[in-house]
């Protein structure tokens, strides 16, 4: 398991990776400390859904790159099978979530701008503190399900994972027994546990759009677009990146592609995230600033 045996890479792969990971795991504690220590964002969109996103994204980084990296420092790419379930698990469960999180603050942005005058009643803290524990329950069961489907298969007909970390459809792919079945209900389950956060988010955009489009100046659309641009953002990279993943499994035969993709999708993503937000969010922004003033 691993990117690459070139014995001159392993140095730059080192520093990329542990620069990498570093850049993510400090980015969203940032965010966080930034949500956290501002009583400006303490509402629904930025205390409940913006931190645990942030969480959610240094898990799902923290999966992947540790072992990585103290693989390339050791030399050792070797990972045992009950490891390699656990971190699929884990791996499973965080993306699942990231996914989640990311329709529950469509939702909120669609309460914010269609029903502006009721959002403090719809959006209280018990229904985003529920969405997010449904959020962790359904990832939890769909990681789950990929690990019984997993655990069904009797032999291996190869030990090497053309990957960095362990994918379910590669694990399929080096079983000895026939795998139709499996692959026909892994990717069953995978779709339907994207299926309804990616509908829920483009039923909330269809909706801001449209009522967006109502909107007699054009001061008030680009107000109410800019308050959408860097969840709109992140939804793209999530989902384009993870779009990219499966595809490349499925249609490229190349392992270096599938590689590729899966590293833009589990560390490229959470590095860029907090940059996003920060970036297009003049909250989050006026947050950080506030928070380098309060620590100089």
């Amino acid at each position: 398991m691993g990117l690459s045996e070139d014995p001159e890479l392993q140095p730059l792969l080192f520093g990329l990776f542990l620069f990498m990971y570093l850049v993510a795991i400090l980015g969203n504690l940032l965010i966080i400390l930034a949500v956290g220590s501002d009583s400006h964002l303490h509402n629904p969109m930025y205390y409940f859904l913006l931190c645990n996103l942030s969480f959610v994204d240094i898990c799902f980084i923290s999966t992947t790159v540790p072992k990585m990296i103290v693989d390339i420092q050791a030399h050792n790419r070797v990972i045992s099978l009950g490891g390699c379930l656990t971190q699929m698990s884990f791996l499973i469960l965080f993306g699942c979530m990231d996914g989640m999180l990311l329709a529950a603050m469509a939702y909120d942005r669609f309460v914010a701008i269609c029903h502006p005058l009721h959002y403090s009643v719809i959006r209280n803290p018990c229904l985003c503190r529920f969405l997010v524990l449904v959020s962790f329950f359904i990832s939890l069961l769909d990681s789950q399900l990929h690990n019984l489907i997993v655990l069904q298969l009797t032999c291996f007909k190869d030990v090497n994972i053309s990957n960095f970390f362990c994918d379910p459809s590669q694990l399929l792919h080096l079983a000895c027994s026939d795998t139709f079945t499996n692959n026909i209900v892994m990717y069953l389950v995978g779709a339907l546990s994207g299926f309804f956060p990616v509908s829920g988010i483009f039923f909330s955009y269809y909706k801001i759009v449209s009522s967006i489009l109502r909107v007699p100046s054009s001061g008030g659309k680009y107000k109410a677009f800019s308050t959408c641009g860097s969840h709109l953002s992140v939804v793209c990279l999530f989902y384009g990146t993870g779009i990219g993943v499966y595809l490349g499994s499925a249609l490229l035969p190349s392992p270096r592609n599938g590689v590729v993709a899966s590293i833009m999708y589990t560390v490229v993503t959470p590095m860029l995230n907090p940059f996003i937000y920060s970036l297009q969010n003049r909250d989050i922004n006026s947050a950080l600033w506030r928070l380098h003033s309060r620590a100089v």
